[in-house]
Formats: structure tokens, sequence, C-alpha cells
């Protein structure tokens, strides 16, 4: 993993003159220069360090890392992100914290740096990405590190599995010396828990914790979400469906869906969120292509979010959305989770193509029914929850999908008990953060080392 961040500095570079994307950031990568811990007191130490690779992680961090401001507000909370659209919500979503910053390219003198500069007193990593060198160099320091709502998916373990049998000899032994570098292991469920004691994790520091994701903070109304649903009331737009995190290639497939529903419901209007700024402009052309109107978020007479990679915010006014217009893209970061409150219907992107799909818990929080397609790899345990409960729908096609959503608006009684069971299955499910904090407290308190 160290190897691959090394190879990915020339990319860096490259797009970064190309576009400058990566430049403003490059010096936090390489650990040479991080402008947000300047603010912070030269003498300050004992510093919380929490790393959320990306969107999802940082969303599901929110409530712990609030938590942990709250109860040790001497301790500079840090933030860090590894992808460009995590630290835009990060810097949103935790403006409370003391500084958000880039994570280190996990090459040693990065790291070194990195660490010299943040100077922590524990770091807690969301999920389960392992970075040997970073790890290694927290033990050298006796900085305790702690996964919280760590998870391995089916894809990840089997390439772990892959690996493990045709290097066994170098790999486990490299493994575990890597894994031993962590203090707790606080794993989603007992899955997680097993694999990550077979890939060489000590037994007695592994525990099941829950999924943070489920103590994820309900957004309030935004401007935009306040915005659009006095839109869709007045133009008489409905159902208003909310595809989330489509990825790439997965556009066309969503608007495959849309058209089934289309067909027996005329005015509906979709709302398509691409999981990152760099697909937005192909769901334009994608949209483009299946002849339908559409608007864009950033030509919206509403302030959009300030930071989003490439995005201007739209212009002040009360223009409505023209009558022929059936397709808002949500070409913004950030905004997603506020608007599946106003949701008749919502899709889980990721899921139509082989990318493993996204979490189903914000439209789900909201009481609307997740459907999503057959790859959902990487929440499995999650959508197998809610499928026993009769909480979402698992479908296998694009066409699948329409037709779910008609059948549910056709039988409003079965639709109301599905919202309804999904919105107490998140609440009944809540409590990772506090189970989080109390194993926290035992390395700040200074009862665990």
């Amino acid at each position: 993993m160290g190897l691959a961040a090394f190879l990915l500095v020339p990319y860096w570079l490259v797009q970064g003159l190309r576009n400058g994307k990566y430049l403003s950031n490059l010096g936090e990568r390489l650990g040479f220069s991080f402008p947000s811990l300047a603010k912070l007191p030269a003498q300050s130490h004992g510093a919380i360090w929490i790393h959320a690779v990306s969107v999802g992680e940082v969303l599901s961090g929110i409530t712990l890392a609030r938590r942990l401001k709250a109860a040790y507000p001497d301790r500079p909370l840090i933030v860090s992100t590894t992808t460009i659209s995590g630290q835009v919500l990060a810097r949103e979503r935790l403006s409370f914290a003391d500084a958000v910053i880039y994570f280190p390219l996990d090459w040693s003198f990065c790291v070194r740096r990195a660490l010299d500069a943040v100077r922590p007193s524990l770091v807690l990593l969301l999920e389960t990405e392992m970075w040997p060198n970073f790890l290694r160099e927290c033990g050298r320091r006796e900085v305790p590190v702690l996964f919280v709502s760590g998870r391995i998916s089916d894809r990840s373990f089997a390439r772990y599995q892959r690996y493990l049998g045709a290097f066994r000899l170098f790999l486990r032994p490299f493994l575990k010396s890597v894994l031993l570098q962590a203090k707790s292991y606080l794993m989603q469920s007992e899955k997680d828990a097993e694999r990550i004691r077979a890939l060489g994790a000590p037994a007695e520091r592994v525990r099941v914790s829950g999924n943070l994701k489920y103590d994820m903070e309900l957004p309030a109304p935004t401007p935009l979400s306040s915005w659009l649903e006095a839109e869709v009331q007045r133009s008489g737009r409905s159902p208003v469906i909310v595809a989330g995190s489509v990825v790439a290639t997965e556009e066309p497939l969503a608007l495959i869906a849309f058209g089934t529903l289309q067909g027996e419901y005329r005015n509906a209007f979709l709302v398509l969120a691409p999981r990152k700024p760099e697909y937005f402009d192909a769901a334009a052309e994608f949209i483009d292509e299946s002849h339908r109107k559409f608007i864009r978020r950033s030509q919206l007479p509403v302030p959009g979010p300030a930071q989003t990679p490439g995005q201007a915010n739209g212009p002040t006014g009360n223009h409505p959305i023209p009558e022929n217009v059936t397709v808002l893209l949500l070409d913004s970061i950030g905004e997603l989770a506020s608007l599946y409150r106003l949701a008749d219907g919502a899709f889980i992107g990721g899921s139509l193509v082989p990318s493993g799909g996204h979490n189903i818990l914000e439209p789900a929080a909201f009481g609307k029914i997740p459907v999503f397609g057959p790859s959902m790899e990487n929440f499995a345990e999650i959508a197998s929850r809610f499928l026993s409960a009769g909480a979402a729908i698992q479908v296998e096609s694009p066409e699948d999908v329409g037709v779910a959503w008609i059948e549910l608006f056709r039988d409003p009684e079965r639709m109301k008990r599905m919202e309804e069971t999904a919105r107490r299955l998140v609440e009944n499910s809540r409590g990772a953060t506090d189970r989080a904090m109390a194993e926290i407290a035992k390395y700040l308190n200074g009862a665990a080392r």
C-alpha cells in the first residue's frame, strides 16, 4: 500500500498541472504543509485524530466527532480525509473540528511529518483502511490506534485471501505485524470480527460494537431541500425519486428505471445524484442522450454548498424549474442526504453495476424504502437486515427498479408499513457511538495504553 501511494505521486502532479485539482492539497498529502494546523496554539498537545476516507465515512463519523469534542474540549480535534469530496463535506459538516486535513501518503517520511504536525494522543480510523507505514509509525511513537466501525467487505476479504494464498510466506507475517499495531478493533458485525481475526488481528483486541452509520444525524432542511420541496409542490411534480450515489456507467440504468416509472406516472421527477464530482459532466451527457430535459443543481436560484469542486453557486432569485424539466442533476457535494426527506422513492446507487452498493441508511432514517440492485456486497449485512425485516426491496434489473416503485405507489398501505419498518429498524440499531466512546475513554483517561 505504501508503494501504491508512492506510485500515485506522479499521477497527482499531472492532474494538478492539468486542472489544479490536486496541487492545492499535495503539500498535505506529502506531509510538507498543513495550513489549517497553523491556527492551533504551539503548545497544544493530546490531539484526537479521526480519519474518514470519503463522504460515507465523514457522514458516519459526525456524531462521534461531535461527542468527542464535547467530552474532551481541551484536546484539539483533527479530522482527515483521503478524497477531495470527503474533504469538502468534512469542512462543511465538521466545522467544529480544530482542523481538517488530507491524510498523508503511506510513505514513511510523509507519515512522520504528518504525525509531527498533528501530535496525536489517539488515532481513530473509521471503517478499515490499513496503512502499514502509518500504523507502524504510530506504534513506534506509542500512539494508540483504534479501528472504529470496522468492516471488511466480501470483495475485500476475497482479495486478502487470494493474496495470502499466493504469497503466504511473506504476506501473512507482514499483515499480522501491521495488525498488531492497533490497540482495538471495534467491528460492525460478528462476520467483520471473524474476518479481521482471520487476517491476523489479536483476538483479544477485537469486539463487535455496531455500525456508526446507524447513529448518523438526520440533516436539517437546507436551502436547497426547502426550495425544492416548495417547487415540486407548486408544479405538481410527483412522485419524486431520489437516485443517490450513482456510479460511473450506472446513470443510463437509473434513467431506464425512471423511464419505466414515467410510463405510469407522467409527472414523476428524478433527482440524480452522481457519487463523485468527476461523474457530473458524464451524467449530464447521459441525461441529454436520453432526450430528457434536465437542469443542474448549480443552475438553480439557491446558494450552493461552499467549495464544491467544479460547481459555481447558482443565481439568486426565485426562478422556477421549467415545466418540461423532469430530471435534476445534483452536481454538488453534501446535499444528497437532506433531499431524501422529499423522496417518494429512493434508489441506492452502485447496486445495478458490480460496484458493491452504497449506504441505505440515509433514506431509511427518513422512513424511505431503499430499492437497490443485486450488487450490495459492501453493505451486505445492512441490506440483509432490511430485506429480512421487509424494509427494503432488491431487484435484478433497472426495469425492475421502476416496477418496484410502481407497485409501492399502487399500494399505499404496504408502502406505509415498509416505511415505518425502515425508520424503526434504524432507530433500534443505534448505540455504536456510545460503545466507541466507552472504548476511547480507556485511552484518553489513562486506563489503557
